[in-house]
Order: C-alpha cells, then structure tokens, then sequence
C-alpha cells in the first residue's frame, strides 16, 4: 500500500479525513488523476494540476453541477474543489450493458430538456467562458445556435488551428462556406443543457449500472451537438442509446445527416491541439453540406 504525501496531504486538507493510500489513474491529457483511498473505507479521484490553470478547475466543477442539478444523466459526488486540484466520489466501472445504454439514453434526453436560459449559457452564468480541453471555450451569448455555433465554436478554433499550422488554405475555405448556410441547415429549437465535450472517455459504465458523465465542457446549446460527439469516436451500444433518447425526446427530421454538421467544432478542436488529419476531416464534413 503506498501513499504519494503531497497528494495525500493536499486531499486531506479539503476533504478533513485522512488518505491511507494513493495510486495513479491512467488517463487524462492535463490533470494528473490519483485514486484515493480514505480512513473510512471510501475510495475517491483526485485530479490536479501544477501549475494551477485559473479557472479550468472552477468551470468543470460549476459544469458538474449545473449538468447534475438537471435531473438526467448523474455525475460523481463533487467532494472538493480548488484552483489546483478536484476531488469526485470514485466511479467503480462495469459492464457495458444494452440496460445501462438505454438509461443513458433516457437520462441524457431528460439533461437536454432542462433548458438553459441561452445559447451561451453556463454553471457559472450567461456568457461566462470555459474551457474545451485545454482550450479556452468563448460562451458569450447568441441568439441563433446558427450564430452561436458560427462565431463561437467553429470560427475560433479554425483559425487557432490555421495559425498553428494544422489547417491548410483550401480546407479552411471549405469550412468557411460552411458558415453562410448555417442558418438554413439547423432546425431552430431552444437552447438545451448539453455536456459539451460528451465523447466516449467523458461516459463512465458503473458497475451498479448508471451510466455517469465526467470533464464537462458545458453550456447552453444544441443537443444534437453531444449526439454528434457520442457517434465522432465512438460509443458502445450508441444504437440503444439513440434508440431510447429518441422514444423520450424525439428529435427533428434530419438529425441523422446533421450529425456530421455537428461534428465540424470538435474535429477543429482536435485540429487546433493535435494537427494529424483532423482539419481535413472537419473540412470533409463540411464539405458534405455545400
């Protein structure tokens, strides 16, 4: 049984119990991830970062309970927060399950469906900026999800990739057309309560059969955006998933095409953090609708 002291101690600071061991967690791009084990039996994820990143930790933690006060989709027990460092309840994993897939999918309809005041929307109020990643996330408020969508997810991060270098001219042309149809392309509907970031490693399958989400990137905005980010890398059992979201929360004729639409802002963002070949695919998908 080991115990790494500054992990312990830091955790023990707010969490007031004593840590009687610690063990790395694989995963996780920025923070580094500690299971905890506490005097009373419990087990917990600490994730921390150094230097500290202001306002990284506060935006996750504001994004996990806003997500959580709506009812759906369940995310950790929040233990403890600071600057540097975040402490959730453990999530002991389990089974992928057909089950467990179509509560998710009812729950993730139910978080949809409580709403936010715009699109733009976030845990720390209208407008408030986050992070995607490592990335800052703008958020100040829209209208439209066209506009939205426009000058606050897809513009920003082509451009920060085309300044690194990981967009070409043509392909970023591609997407800039994408921009002007935008309006004739998205069903109008109210702003949902959506994950933001909702890819695979964010979908913890417990072993009591809930599925919860954790690293949200969240705010106001259109819920086919997380359907989009469920089916870019990959979901086991998606089909019941969508499958169940769809009989809760039917969703406007089309989304299945749209989908790719949606998924434009997080292959940028990948673009803008990793290069590879993910600006011409964004590029791809855009092209897909001129």
């Amino acid at each position: 049984m080991t115990r790494q002291p500054t992990v312990a101690r830091r955790a023990e600071e707010l969490l007031g119990r004593a840590v009687v061991s610690t063990a790395p967690v694989a995963g996780g791009d920025i923070a580094t991830a500690t299971k905890l084990r506490l005097n009373d039996g419990t087990t917990a994820l600490m994730k921390t970062l150094t230097p500290a990143r202001p306002g990284l930790f506060a935006a996750e933690t504001a994004g996990l309970r806003w997500l959580a006060e709506a009812g759906g989709v369940p995310t950790p027990e929040l233990l403890g927060d600071a600057e540097d460092c975040l402490i959730l309840a453990w999530v002991e994993p389990g089974k992928v399950t057909a089950e467990a897939a179509e509560g998710f999918g009812r729950a993730l309809a139910a978080t949809h469906g409580a709403g936010a005041a715009a699109f733009g929307d976030t845990g720390l109020g209208p407008g408030q900026d986050g992070f995607i990643g490592s990335l800052p996330l703008p958020n100040r408020t829209a209208d439209t999800w066209a506009e939205f969508y426009a000058v606050r997810r897809v513009l920003p991060y082509l451009k920060l990739a085309r300044d690194r270098g990981h967009v070409d001219d043509a392909d970023a042309a591609t997407v800039e057309r994408l921009i002007g149809r935008l309006t004739e392309l998205v069903p109008v509907e109210p702003p949902a309560r959506i994950h933001g970031d909702l890819w695979n490693g964010n979908v913890l399958w417990g072993a009591d059969g809930v599925v919860r989400v954790i690293d949200p990137a969240a705010y106001g905005g259109h819920r086919e955006v997380d359907l989009a980010m469920l089916a870019l890398f990959g979901l086991p059992q998606l089909p019941k998933v969508l499958a169940a979201y769809q009989e809760a929360a039917p969703l406007a004729e089309g989304w299945e095409e749209r989908t790719a639409l949606h998924q434009v802002f997080p292959l940028l963002v990948h673009a803008a953090l990793f290069g590879g070949g993910y600006g011409a695919r964004a590029a791809a998908m855009a092209g897909r609708f001129l």
